[in-house]
């Protein structure tokens, strides 16, 4: 197998503390370099638009709406979600339906993409 060497990767983020942070995770990885300004990259790094940030204040999801939403990434109906989280079909639709709220979501499925795209749920 041919060894093409480390991955290359470039940061576009905005706020340079937060950039180095992320170069110096990069760097401890091993098998990886983090490219300089301009230089041709495998792969980039592009920091979440404001719109595609996680929920902040009081939309932030509690341990509930994190246990339901993982649930509804494996599929899950309501009564599926009750009986696994111990709580009414009444109680998990009630946390579906919050969770379609704060991740401004149209529907289940929608609702597991935009925690995806949030960084709120590793699929």
């Amino acid at each position: 197998m041919k060894d093409y060497g480390p991955l290359t990767i470039s940061l576009e983020i905005g706020d340079p503390a937060l950039a180095e942070r992320v170069a110096a995770s990069l760097r401890e990885a091993g098998g990886l370099r983090v490219a300089a300004a301009g230089e041709a990259a495998d792969l980039i790094i592009i920091e979440a638009r404001p719109s595609e940030r996680a929920p902040e204040g009081d939309a932030l999801l509690t341990q509930r709406e994190l246990e339901v939403l993982r649930l509804l990434a494996e599929g899950s109906s309501n009564k599926t979600i009750a009986r696994r989280l111990g709580i009414s079909a009444h109680t998990a639709k009630f946390h579906v339906g919050r969770l379609l709220d704060k991740l401004d979501a149209n529907g289940r499925a929608d609702a597991v993409a935009h925690a995806a795209r949030l960084g709120v749920l590793h699929l």
